[in-house]
């Protein structure tokens, strides 16, 4: 299943991925879903983990873009240098807008560690990923936005992709 067959009032938990391909420009299709959402034409979720996986992220490619760091161990090379940490920024503009987008924050409790254990176990999936599928579960919602077409695996949920990506 694709974005683009989401029907209009659809829920949708949305994966970090998602809104790391939109802020970077790397998908017009997330873009779009998260346009989406912002119109109220889909229900959009995601949990706190994710934003604080989108803040990562976009940190490290904000300071490599810059070329305040080199590539490789770029989370190690910020860790020694908290100046350079201080001049990043795109990243606290970038999960600041997601609310904005008529996105709820869902937030990761015991029970949705505990949930995301077993699903680990079950499916060999990293703890992030247990996390987003337990947090996703937890609010109600079948569907999950994502790049990771590993997660297709995962029974519980229907997984929809962008197809504007290489997989």
């Amino acid at each position: 299943m694709t974005f683009a067959d989401l029907e209009d009032g659809a829920g949708v938990f949305v994966d970090a991925n998602v809104f790391i391909y939109h802020f970077t420009g790397a998908s017009a299709e997330c873009t779009a879903l998260l346009g989406r959402c912002e119109a109220g034409e889909i229900h959009g979720s995601t949990s706190t983990l994710a934003l604080a996986e989108v803040s990562h992220r976009l940190m490290m490619i904000e300071a490599v873009e810059r070329r305040l760091v080199a590539g490789g161990s770029v989370a190690r090379k910020l860790a020694r240098r908290p100046d350079i940490v201080r001049e990043l920024s795109r990243h606290q503009t970038a999960v600041e807008a997601i609310p904005a987008m008529r996105i709820e924050i869902v937030a990761v409790s015991e029970a949705t560690v505990s949930l995301g254990l077993r699903h680990q176990r079950r499916y060999g999936l990293l703890t992030n990923d247990s996390l987003i599928v337990a947090s996703a579960q937890q609010r109600g919602v079948h569907v999950l936005a994502t790049a990771d077409r590993r997660l297709a695996a995962v029974d519980e949920l229907a997984i929809v992709v962008p197809t504007d990506l290489a997989p």
